[in-house]
């Protein structure tokens, strides 16, 4: 929902359960996104999805509001202190607050290697970042991934970054 929000063309295809929820594949196709408030009562929902929000706003145009998850301080590692300093590194202006963080859109520079603490969530957050960044994103840690999305790497390579894997 957030993402059409955003202006997100995306079809989704074989829609099926799995774990006790809705999944499918998605497809996506080159949009031009807009920044969004996301409503508090979405959190609970999707908290593992606001990193590659994250990260995928930085490229809209105008502001994503993101408050009212707090849970992302404690989940692998501070979610939000982590991405907060990763886009910063990456150029992108973000503000952090006590209960999320407010990430405005623009070029981004990237070229920075970001600390990921050893969450896979981060790190694949920042290398997707880093594929239509200005310059390449590399990460500390890239070889937890694998444990969460083990064709990460071969999907990513795929679409142009240059990702070692297992390191």
């Amino acid at each position: 929902e957030t993402w059409r929000e955003m202006g997100a063309d995306l079809t989704i295809t074989n829609r099926r359960m799995a774990g006790g929820e809705e999944v499918g594949d998605v497809t996506a196709r080159h949009s031009k996104l807009k920044g969004v408030v996301v409503p508090e009562d979405r959190a609970a929902s999707m908290i593992d999805e606001y990193p590659i929000l994250a990260a995928v706003a930085a490229f809209a145009d105008g502001e994503t509001v993101m408050r009212g998850i707090g849970e992302m301080r404690v989940k692998e590692s501070d979610r939000i202190a982590l991405m907060v300093a990763g886009l910063t590194a990456c150029g992108v202006q973000v503000e952090e607050e006590p209960e999320g963080f407010i990430v405005t859109g623009g070029p981004v520079k990237g070229g920075a290697t970001v600390h990921t603490a050893h969450d896979h969530r981060i790190a694949m957050s920042h290398l997707v970042l880093g594929l239509a960044a200005d310059e390449a994103v590399t990460v500390d840690e890239p070889g937890m991934i694998a444990t969460s999305f083990p064709g990460f790497v071969e999907l990513m390579n795929g679409l142009g970054a240059d990702i070692a894997a297992g390191q």
